[in-house]
């Protein structure tokens, strides 16, 4: 095969195993191709999971992240392994939430990145947490992330 800028990926196409954690889990990034365009890119998780760190029980979450690209594109199986390490990872729900805000805007310096964490009730109680790293560029459409407020039953 020829040299191209998916030549580095290790998880790609390959088996994969979940990481044990998120610390240990690996992200990979490419060259973005377009990095002279300025345009958003949106993960969705609606399944995501991780542990209360208290009592070991589980918590679910609705992700949206959304991101402008800089010179870096994250690799999606790579970004889902990732997100799948929380499941046995106990913390609460604003850290998680932030923490990965944080590491994908440490790994792929975009021009933009925000999340939105949409945490179902735990004790009655549900948690959305919001997090984004400046204002977002103004050429740029980013739709609204669709996830309605919990209402429950009523």
């Amino acid at each position: 095969m020829t040299d191209t800028i998916y030549s580095d990926l290790k998880q790609l196409g390959g088996a994969t195993v979940l990481p044990a954690s998120p610390e240990v889990a690996e992200l990979e990034r490419v060259r973005n191709p377009q990095a002279d365009t300025a345009y958003c890119v949106r993960f969705t998780a609606p399944e995501f999971t991780s542990l209360c760190p208290m009592t070991g029980q589980p918590d679910f979450a609705h992700l949206v992240i959304d991101y402008v690209p800089g010179e870096w594109l994250v690799e999606s199986k790579s970004l889902k392994l990732y997100l799948g390490a929380f499941r046995n990872h106990g913390a609460f729900h604003e850290d998680c939430t932030v923490s990965i805000a944080r590491r994908l805007v440490a790994f792929l310096e975009p021009q933009w990145l925000r999340i939105g964490g949409y945490w179902y009730p735990r004790g009655g109680i549900p948690i959305d947490v919001f997090w984004q790293s400046g204002a977002a560029p103004s050429s740029v459409w980013i739709p609204d992330q669709g996830v309605p407020p919990y209402r429950g039953r009523g």
